[in-house]
């Protein structure tokens, strides 16, 4: 299994997360996402979930 994954949302990058202690570590790839940056999920399908509310102009809440 993979320890780190590249985030999509409409085909433009949200950002990356990284495998470590406790999960999925965000890391944002522009501006737009900067709210995810350093938020802890249990999984890279959480985190694209996350990017996908956000961009959608939902406020993600933490894991």
């Amino acid at each position: 299994m993979s320890d780190t994954f590249i985030i999509e949302v409409s085909s433009q990058p949200a950002g990356i997360v990284v495998r470590g202690p406790g999960g999925f570590r965000f890391f944002a790839a522009s501006h737009r996402f900067n709210r995810l940056e350093g938020q802890v999920f249990r999984n890279a399908r959480e985190a694209e979930r996350a990017a996908t509310r956000l961009a959608g102009g939902v406020l993600p809440t933490a894991a």
